[in-house]
């Protein structure tokens, strides 16, 4: 037995932390949190100080057995989870967990921002305790979400559906995302035109200008009318050179990642979700394997502090002049200024070993691991770099007709790169990027040709072309992680988990990079807005984190914070308990006429969104989905299959007696009472294949939908007393081989059996391929 036990969070922590340890070190993993508050209640003791009640999940007693197996008395506890609150915390419900006697083992707390062996070492030779204020916040931050989600959410099940829930910040990051899809329904697009001119100089090189200036004030063309005015008044004229500006531009690198610039370009060079930014860089912080060993490739990636140490400056520096020249060193080394309410003692996410390029570890990384190394790589390198300088060009150019000066200015912009210094090697992105110039040479870089005051110019054409302003673009989850730093809502632990859950509790969906919110969400919002403006306002959301930050920081106490929010909202549940009316919130007017009664029409919020039922229901059932601007549906009308209709037409309700009806559900066809909503009974309706189960022998084989995703299977009826399924359809056909059940393949037919993945190489694997290969020939041939 060890005289250290080393606890981590995960097992490739423990096994790149243990090569660095002797053998009187045991290192091992707790699988992250091994407490946690109930499900099955709130958990929180409102009445005595919100007093959390804790509990160790089924999942994790044997992890907790298994480690008090590791404990003997005069055993060492090393807790050495991530430096963070999560962490801390982590490592507070261990010890609570485990019981530790205090006067029995020996407790230290180690931290490190990177998993290498001289951190680790360095870490072990200076212990610390426990950080009980950064047990605090991540405890408050946990009771105030528990109360939140566990008061509001069965509010909003019986005002407006169930099943929904709110968060304390993902409320607010919906907010965001709702107020930005209706600034753009509000937009009101305006016509202008650009004019360009295309010339030729003493050099004879083609370039373009802008039309910019009439009558020395800003070009500003409104309509095809103005714009004919001024092709007309330029028909004819001549032009020259009215100046040429040239200036030097500086431009300096941007600073270290951390976590939210971090996710913010892998989103954009990258394409990653934030979710799987987080989980590529949390498998390079913990290691991978290389040639040497299992070794940590980058600092902690959950961090605000830009800080970065002494020795990481030095080896940029080193690598740089080894890999770009002595001129591509920054003149000093970069320092940058330390974010508001970021933790000073963390360092920036940088690469542990700048000497590993990326070149060097693609062979160790899978695609994703390498290029998300690869940035990480070039952010630090560069931060470290030369200045760029770029020389700036502005040329103005005078029109000229009959002698006399016209009141139109075209301007030429180009630039090239004097010096690219750490351009060679990184430079941001941007979101929503106007297609301009780049700066490194790309292909839209204009480089003007050789041009001087008073020369002389030929015009070969002006083209006018039309546009129209555009409304401010949609969220991505890069800009929305941008905005929500800005507004200081979250901080770098929560950004990821809040995109992600928004995205699947259903209040916002994708199109393309884009974060659009769904009717459900946009009622959820004006809901909060309405009735919780403190829980969705900006400012108060911010203002709570601060509070969370001096928690941690030991100025501020854990509980009256908590009571100051809770006892006011509180209240505010109660009262809209009582007071808001869910058909108000649900429904809404509409000017649609019901095509089959004459009865108004109005906005309903189904599961799947609004769409448009009769006034006059349930008398008359008429629904439809809501039309588009323009007539065309947002979405397709379902569709029930007449011919089921037909055949279940005389179908009782077996608790009430009333007709049953086939309606369509998100998984298809279904029977549910007419007596809706005074018996809400439903029947699945069971489509037979006509299939045996080959299983069992006496059932059928009949169609089904996964529970959670919809997706079509195909099970034994008499289940659960026969749990056979495929999800391949089945047919009537038998295996040649072994007679067994015939399913379709995308490339043909192909036997279950016959199929089921034996290992490569075998002769059943190659039975099993000659099968496959026999059944899609016969089924061309028939």
């Amino acid at each position: 037995m060890a005289d250290n036990l080393v606890i981590v969070e995960s097992p490739a922590k423990a096994k790149t932390i243990s090569q660095y340890l002797g053998k009187d070190y045991y290192v091992t993993a707790s699988m992250g949190h091994v407490r946690d508050l109930p499900k099955s209640k709130m958990g929180i003791d409102t009445e005595h100080d919100f007093e959390p009640s804790y509990m160790v999940p089924v999942d994790k007693k044997k992890v907790i057995s298994g480690l008090k197996s590791k404990i003997k008395a005069g055993t060492k506890i090393w807790v050495a989870t991530d430096e963070d609150r999560e962490g801390e915390a982590i490592g507070w419900h261990l010890l609570q967990a485990l019981k530790v006697d205090s006067k029995k083992h020996d407790v230290k707390r180690i931290v490190f921002h990177e998993i290498t062996k001289s951190a680790i070492l360095d870490s072990i030779k200076n212990p610390r305790e426990l950080n009980m204020n950064l047990v605090d916040a991540q405890q408050a931050r946990r009771v105030l979400d528990r109360l939140v989600g566990y008061e509001l959410s069965p509010l909003l099940w019986k005002k407006i559906r169930y099943g929904l829930s709110a968060g304390r910040v993902q409320s607010v990051a919906v907010r965001l995302i709702v107020d930005r899809e209706r600034e753009i329904r509000a937009f009101k697009s305006d016509e202008y035109w650009k004019i360009t001119g295309t010339f030729t100089g003493d050099a004879k090189t083609k370039f373009e200008a802008m039309l910019s200036h009439i009558n020395d004030k800003k070009a500003e063309v409104g309509d095809k009318k103005s714009s004919d005015k001024i092709l007309k008044d330029l028909d004819g004229a001549s032009y020259k050179i009215e100046s040429v500006t040239e200036k030097l531009i500086n431009r300096n690198p941007a600073p270290p990642f951390i976590t939210s610039t971090l996710q913010q370009e892998a989103s954009r060079k990258l394409g990653f979700s934030v979710k799987k930014t987080m989980v590529v860089a949390q498998q390079l912080y913990e290691g991978v394997e290389t040639d040497k060993e299992h070794s940590g490739l980058i600092t902690y990636m959950r961090t605000d502090s830009f800080n970065l140490s002494a020795q990481a400056i030095k080896q940029a520096a080193e690598v740089i002049t080894k890999t770009y020249g002595k001129e591509y060193i920054a003149d000093k080394p970069r320092v940058y200024k330390k974010a508001k309410g970021a933790q000073e003692a963390h360092e920036a996410i940088r690469p542990t070993d700048l000497e590993r390029t990326p070149e060097m570890v693609k062979k160790f990384l899978s695609r994703d691991q390498f290029r998300l190394y690869e940035l990480i790589w070039q952010r630090m390198i560069a931060c470290q770099m030369a200045t760029a300088k770029l020389k700036a060009l502005d040329v103005l150019i005078e029109a000229a007709k009959g002698g006399s000066k016209l009141p139109y200015t075209f301007k030429a912009t180009g630039q090239t790169v004097a010096f690219p210094g750490f351009m060679k090697v990184y430079i941001e992105d941007e979101d929503d990027a106007p297609e301009t110039e780049s700066l490194t040479g790309g292909k839209h870089e204009k480089i003007l040709p050789p041009l001087k005051e008073n020369e002389k110019l030929k015009c070969d054409k002006i083209d006018p072309t039309q546009h129209f302003t555009q409304p401010p673009a949609r969220y991505t989850e890069a800009s929305l992680v941008k905005k929500l730093e800005a507004e200081g809502i979250g901080r770098p632990s929560t950004y990821a988990p809040t995109i992600t859950t928004i995205q699947v509790r259903g209040y916002i969906e994708k199109e393309g990079k884009a974060l659009k919110p769904t009717d459900t969400g946009e009622v959820v919002t004006d809901f909060l807005v309405e009735h919780f403006k403190d829980i969705i306002d900006y400012k108060f959301t911010a203002e709570m984190e601060e509070d969370l930050d001096l928690i941690a920081n030991g100025d501020k106490k854990w509980v009256p914070i908590i009571k100051s929010f809770y006892t006011p909202f509180h209240k505010v549940i109660l009262d809209k308990e009582k007071s808001v009316n869910k058909a108000d919130v649900v429904n809404a007017e509409s000017d649609e006429i019901c095509e089959k009664c004459g009865s108004k029409m109005v906005i309903k919020l189904g599961r799947y969104g609004k769409f448009l039922s009769c006034s006059n229901y349930p008398t008359c059932k008429n629904a439809k989905p809501i039309a588009k601007e323009g007539g065309d549906a947002a979405v397709e009308a379902p569709k029930i299959d007449e011919e089921l209709k037909r055949k279940l037409k005389d179908k009782k309700c077996d608790k009430c007696g009333a007709p049953m009806e086939v309606k369509v559900g998100r998984y298809g066809n279904f029977l549910g009472c007419t007596n809706y909503p005074d018996c809400k009974n439903i029947q699945p309706i069971i489509t037979f294949t006509g299939v045996k189960c080959p299983k069992c022998k006496d059932g059928q084989l009949v169609e089904r939908h996964a529970r959670r995703t919809g997706k079509v299977f195909y099970g034994c009826n008499k289940f659960p007393k026969c749990k056979f399924a495929t999800w391949d359809k089945p047919t009537n056909e038998k295996c040649g081989k072994c007679g067994g059940l015939m399913v379709e393949k995308k490339d043909g037919l192909a036997c279950v059996e016959c199929t089921k993945k034996p290992a490569a190489g075998t002769a059943k694997a190659g039975a099993a391929k000659s099968t496959a290969v026999k059944a899609k020939a016969t089924k061309k041939k028939s």
